[in-house]
């Protein structure tokens, strides 16, 4: 079971600090992210990100596009191999969801954005 608490802070503080990298580590080789976000910015019309190097190139950009992006922590949930954040986007101003589906290792293998 994933510490959720822990995982939001680590989460949380590498997006806060647009660190590329540390958002990446919380990802397997294989991640599958899915997002209507993903649309505008790789005009995929599944909004799906397949591998961590795709996901690298997307919020790449996304990152470039919103130099002043800040998230804050609302919520955790926490499933059996599983995490639910909510929290509020400076982008959107609005309250989004990210839902994270863990491999053995730890390392996020799913995820889902929706968002308000």
């Amino acid at each position: 079971m994933v510490d959720g608490e822990a995982f939001a802070a680590a989460w949380i503080a590498a997006w806060n600090q647009h660190d590329l990298a540390a958002i990446l580590s919380h990802y397997g080789e294989d991640i599958v992210f899915v997002s209507p976000a993903a649309v505008r910015i790789t005009g995929e019309a599944s909004g799906r990100v397949v591998g961590k190097g795709a996901l690298a190139a997307y919020w790449g950009e996304a990152l470039r596009r919103a130099p002043d992006l800040s998230f804050t922590l609302r919520s955790v949930l926490t499933g059996v191999d599983s995490v639910a954040l909510r929290y509020h986007s400076s982008r959107t101003n609005a309250e989004v969801v990210e839902v994270l589906r863990f491999g053995p290792d730890g390392l996020a293998v799913e995820a889902a954005a929706y968002y308000e």
